[in-house]
């Protein structure tokens, strides 16, 4: 062997770990620094020098022009060989973590070879990024640290490639030919190799921004789209599809904690191209993924085979990486991914699916809830219907029938189910007792209230009190069970078919309207609502009807319905409708009054109970 080191560099640290002291004179910014002990220029050979100065201008200029690392490589290939006529060429480039050295540039070498990767000290390009000094070895079958990965080679020439004293790297020559590298080839490579590092160092770190730029723009678009799935099954299996846009992974599950928080269950599952999902179990004290939960941070392994907490679950995994899913300081599930390389996982995927996956969290915790709240809303929908058909059984199923008069009656509520009442009791022969009510508020809380003040009513109508006893009587049980915020209006009126008359008392509800041959009255009958006050007494009104006539009880949600112009339906217009509608039956006319409210609001919202109940006399 004949190694030939024209420049020696001060390092004496060999290990990797360690920082090497700066040499003196260094030049922070390009690398280069003044050799200790520079092998004398031969004075009848000036012509090395100049070759190297515009060697080096060319170089500089051409490493200058570019921030792409394959093209950058490139360029240096074809530098080198402009000085060099080389056969076979590699760059190897250092990895910090695992201590290796991996082709990243070739030109003559195998397949195989070209996947190589070396230890530091392993073969002479081993030996040069370990004690960081060139090697010139003119026949390296005399060489016990050779690595023969090309039978034919005879000759090799390694320089290493530093840059701010950090081995970025070692530029590698082989040929066929003994002793084809002289000690020119050497001295120019060792100067021009810091300019090289350099370059490829800011290739490097561009390309390292580059990339984390490109993250940054995946996880926000991911972050948005992840927002918008609220099914959580299709947000699962999205989550697998836009993880690949990241890491290139071959096996990757999600897994979620039980209820308990003491087994992880795989929710969505992806295995070399096809998503499948066995419903495995794991316990949280078994396992990589239950060590993950167990103690709140990422999991990489490199060499599954060589860590005792991994389950074999697939046999072509090779190394394993595990990054909890946290929401609101509590685990929720993991993100599991395998490789069957081993160490493929680096720090960077680290980050990135550490970083991915807080919002993963959030948008599965947003998922539980969408359908926690599809759940209770199917839930509740089926207990207003169900309340729904309560309501309307509570309400008459049958209209009394008379000589002298006809009733009808229409409800419509603004909801699922009202606070509007109504209601007729048989007061004995040819008595008939009439009751239209209107509870405080809408929707369930008024139809509860407006179901107790019905069942109330029934109660005290078996002793068949006239209307204003029944009134001050439904008061005062009410306001033993009162209700914050909660009353009743109700008009309460009896009917006697036998001599055509109708005693009326009211409790704060719209007062009737009387209709006689084409003139419309009200009935000025008041008083306070039901609930409110104890100890109230209600006046009574006898009205004697006639033939032809038409009274009408009604809420107030048929006189406060509103257009689209916030126009009020009022009185006036329904007063008209009901003379003009008299010659009409008892159905008729409220089916005329509801379908003119209809029409009169229009596209506008109903936002109140509508309730009318007709007499007609006979």
């Amino acid at each position: 062997m004949n190694v030939v080191p024209p420049l020696r560099y001060h390092y004496p640290s060999t290990d990797m770990s360690a920082t090497p002291p700066s040499p003196p004179e260094a030049n922070e910014f390009e690398g280069d620094y003044r050799p200790a002990d520079p092998a004398p220029l031969d004075p009848a050979n000036p012509r090395v020098e100049q070759v190297d100065a515009a060697y080096l201008m060319k170089l500089t200029d051409a490493l200058n022009t570019t921030l792409d690392l394959q093209t950058l490589l490139n360029r240096v290939s074809e530098l080198v060989r402009a000085v060099i006529q080389y056969r076979i060429f590699a760059i190897f480039l250092a990895n910090d973590r695992t201590h290796e050295l991996r082709m990243r540039f070739q030109i003559g070498h195998t397949p195989a070879a070209a996947r190589l990767r070396l230890p530091m000290g392993k073969g002479i390009v081993g030996q040069v990024a370990l004690t960081r000094q060139p090697m010139l070895v003119n026949d390296v079958t005399t060489d016990e640290n050779y690595i023969s990965t090309n039978p034919d080679v005879r000759s090799e020439l390694a320089v290493p490639l530093i840059a701010k004293n950090r081995l970025i790297g070692v530029l590698d020559l082989e040929s066929e030919q003994v002793g084809f590298f002289s000690p020119d080839h050497l001295r120019t490579l060792t100067l021009t190799a810091s300019r090289i590092a350099q370059a490829i160092e800011n290739a490097r770190l561009y390309a390292r921004v580059s990339r984390q730029a490109q993250t940054l723009e995946v996880l926000n678009e991911i972050s948005v789209e992840l927002a918008s799935i609220l099914e959580l099954d299709p947000l699962l299996e999205r989550v697998g599809q836009l993880l690949r846009r990241l890491i290139d992974y071959q096996m990757f599950s999600i897994m979620l904690l039980d209820e308990k928080g003491d087994t992880l269950i795989t929710r969505y599952a992806w295995r070399f191209g096809y998503s499948h999902a066995p419903m495995r179990r794991i316990p949280v004290n078994s396992g990589i993924v239950g060590a993950a939960v167990r103690e709140w941070r990422p999991i990489n392994v490199p060499d599954v085979n060589k860590d005792s907490r991994y389950l074999p679950m697939n046999p072509e995994t090779r190394c394993e990486l595990v990054v909890p899913l946290f929401y609101k300081g509590r685990t929720i599930g993991v993100l599991d991914l395998e490789h069957t390389r081993p160490g493929f996982f680096n720090e960077e995927h680290e980050r990135m699916l550490t970083t991915m996956a807080a919002q993963v969290a959030i948008a599965i915790e947003n998922a539980r809830l969408y359908q926690a709240v599809r759940r209770q809303e199917h839930q509740l929908e089926l207990d207003m219907a169900m309340a729904r058909e309560v309501q309307l059984r509570l309400l008459p199923q049958t209209l009394p029938q008379h000589d002298h008069a006809e009733l009808a009656a229409r409800f419509l509520p603004a909801r699922t189910i009202g606070g509007d009442l109504y209601d007729f009791v048989d007061y004995g022969p040819g008595r008939t007792a009439v009751m239209l009510g209107d509870v405080s508020g809408k929707a369930a809380p008024a139809a509860l209230f407006a179901a107790l003040a019905s069942g109330i009513m029934r109660s005290a109508a078996v002793q068949r009190p006239e209307p204003a006893q029944m009134l001050a009587q439904l008061n005062n049980t009410l306001i033993e069970r009162r209700l914050e915020s909660q009353y009743v209006t109700m008009l309460f009126a009896v009917w006697n078919d036998q001599n055509r008359t109708l005693h009326v008392a009211n409790s704060g509800a719209v007062q009737p309207i009387f209709c006689r041959a084409g003139q419309a009255v009200t009935v000025r009958a008041e008083g306070f609502p039901l609930g409110l006050f104890s100890d109230v007494s209600y006046e009574e009104l006898s009205v004697a009807a006639q033939p032809g006539d038409t009274i009408i009880f009604i809420s107030d949600g048929i006189l406060d319905a509103e257009n689209e112009v916030e126009e009020m339906y009022g009185q006036d217009r329904l007063s008209s409708l009901l003379c003009a509608s008299r010659s009409k039956s008892a159905q008729e006319i409220a089916d005329a009054i509801l379908d003119d409210v209809t029409r009169f609001q229009g596209m506008h919202e109903r936002f109140d109970d509508e309730t009318i109940i007709v007499l007609r006399v006979r």
